[in-house]
């Protein structure tokens, strides 16, 4: 795994002042953990934005923080939702010893490449993330499971098809190892599911609601 790294300067600019900061091209964070006081930051956009998709909440960043270097993983990140741009971020230091408990995406591999797709089938990933425990330097990026060996709408793939890392284990220690990941499913079965879903979905709106909608598109008619 390669080393995600982010300089951050003290930051005197707060609440409503943030907003300058921005301005100006810097992005606004705070630094939790340990015994000492939250402490504000500041970085430029740019590498900031760089940082926080690299290693979203589950990768180990590390800081340089006015000439001391800690580590710390990305706990929030705020984001524009109609310019898209991080417009806060809070970390939370870690030590290089402390087991550490964080959310990482499960990654399907081999798409494309498996007998069912080549039959014509589809394959729709079910479970997203997972939360795991371990070590930052053990921490993967991803857990990846391969489905090159789905090939009925009778196969899939549970939790316990997944490979840990060594060092790595699920955060919940009754973690339920059946739950499914991937499934398998015929197109036409699928399309029939999806409309008899939406159809019910339909017939369980009372008419009261129906009418609510009615006059509610006449009036901004």
């Amino acid at each position: 795994m390669n080393e995600i790294s982010l300089k951050l300067d003290e930051r005197t600019m707060v609440g409503k002042q943030a907003s300058k900061l921005r301005h100006d091209g810097l992005i606004p964070s705070v630094v939790y953990g340990g015994k000492a006081e939250p402490l504000a930051t500041q970085s430029p956009q740019v590498e900031t934005t760089k940082v926080a998709r690299a290693a979203g909440k589950h990768t180990p960043v590390h800081l340089t923080i006015d000439g001391k270097k800690k580590l710390a993983i990305i706990k929030d990140i705020d984001v524009d939702p109609v310019k898209h741009m991080v417009r806060h971020i809070a970390f939370h230091t870690i030590k290089q010893n402390e087991i550490i408990t964080t959310e990482v995406p499960i990654v399907l591999v081999g798409q494309g490449e498996s007998a069912a797709e080549r039959a014509g089938l589809v394959i729709l990933q079910a479970i997203e993330k997972v939360e795991i425990k371990a070590k930052p330097a053990n921490l993967p990026e991803a857990l990846e499971l391969s489905i090159i060996d789905l090939a009925t709408d009778e196969d899939k793939l549970t939790m316990a098809d997944i490979t840990l890392p060594e060092g790595v284990e699920f955060a919940d220690a009754e973690q339920d190892m059946s739950l499914v990941v991937a499934n398998v499913y015929e197109p036409g079965a699928l399309q029939a599911a999806n409309e008899a879903s939406g159809g019910e979905a339909e017939a369980e709106m009372p008419a009261e609601a129906g009418a609510e909608v009615a006059v509610d598109d006449a009036a901004k008619a």
